[in-house]
């Protein structure tokens, strides 16, 4: 009976840990970049709401709660907000192709979230939750790996060096190419926001989830390189892309939240 119990033990953990699908999202710095470049296209109305909401917190400090809680024992955030970091589209399909899973997805969440923060029913620590995680889910799905293929756990799968030490493919877009770098969050967003044109900002703000999911997982299809020995060369194609998508996370966090206050 025991080794029947411990060899059903071993194999609900394997199952865990395939459909597990990362240990964090974007990384800190990235995570905090799109927070404070957010903050730039907040309108009045919305920076005074979430003024009223945050004490003293801002939405780089809080861009990052979602994955900082991970570690809390309890069974929401051990399990029950686990898969809202991510969504799976198939190559060749649209999210609208495929149904979230019952245990659901960043999607979901967002939807759950946004009427959260929306209600008058909601505590105030009902909507500091729910901004928390909006912000950081907008900055998932703009990391090409959170829209995944549903074949390699988002690129978790993809083993390989990155510059010369042990990694994976979706580690290196969490942090790996933005640490690189050296650079703070600060320094990161001084860089970046200030080559983003008022007509950049203008195209960039969507709205709809679905539209940022395509553009990742078109993006995505794309990133997966032929060595398994990354280096300059692949920093050098992609760091571009990188930049892109916390610039247009920042944008759409604005653009959502504008939305939401409005």
């Amino acid at each position: 009976m025991k080794l029947k119990k411990l060899i059903k033990k071993l194999i609900i953990s394997a199952v865990a840990a395939t459909m597990s699908f990362q240990a964090l999202s974007w990384g800190q710095v990235g995570h905090r970049v799109t927070g404070a470049l957010a903050e730039q296209y907040l309108t009045p109305k919305a920076q005074l709401a979430i003024n009223q909401l945050l004490i003293n917190q801002d939405l780089a400090e809080i861009s990052t709660y979602a994955d900082e809680m991970r570690s809390h024992p309890s069974e929401f955030w051990k399990k029950t907000a686990n898969p809202w970091h991510y969504v799976n589209v198939f190559d060749g399909k649209t999210y609208s192709d495929v149904a979230p899973p019952l245990e659901g997805n960043a999607v979901t969440a967002l939807e759950m979230f946004t009427k959260q923060l929306k209600s008058k029913q909601s505590s105030l620590e009902e909507k500091q939750l729910a901004l928390k995680f909006i912000v950081h889910i907008i900055g998932d799905l703009h990391q090409p790996f959170h829209a995944g293929n549903g074949t390699d756990r988002g690129g978790n799968d993809v083993k390989l060096k990155f510059f010369w030490e042990d990694s994976n493919l979706h580690r290196v877009w969490d942090s790996g190419l933005i640490d690189r770098q050296q650079l703070s969050y600060t320094e990161w967003t001084r860089i970046l926001s200030r080559k983003i044109s008022e007509q950049q900002a203008e195209e960039w703000m969507e709205v709809d989830p679905k539209v940022w999911i395509a553009e990742s997982a078109k993006v995505r299809a794309t990133l997966y390189p032929n060595s398994d020995k990354l280096s300059w060369d692949y920093q050098y194609q992609n760091l571009p892309i990188v930049k892109r998508s916390l610039q247009m996370g920042g944008v759409r966090i604005a653009a959502y939240l504008n939305a939401i206050f409005e």
